[in-house]
């Protein structure tokens, strides 16, 4: 399941993707095989994190299970 992190919180992608022009015809991120389209990975700081990548509107996406 992807996530937005925030500071306090996991938002839903439909929450911010939906107004994102990067989205795709769904209003969902660009997620392929594991990998953020519409952004970058960030390097994870444990390998038991799952990976994080940053948006290109800034906003950090997991893939939690």
């Amino acid at each position: 399941m992807l996530v937005i992190m925030t500071e306090n919180q996991l938002i839903s992608p439909q929450t911010v993707c939906g107004s994102c022009l990067m989205a795709d015809r769904y209003g969902q991120p660009r997620w392929q095989q594991g990998v953020l389209r519409c952004g970058h990975q960030v390097a994870r700081l444990d390998q038991a994190q799952p990976a994080q990548f940053e948006c290109q509107m800034g906003f950090r996406v997991a893939d939690i299970e």
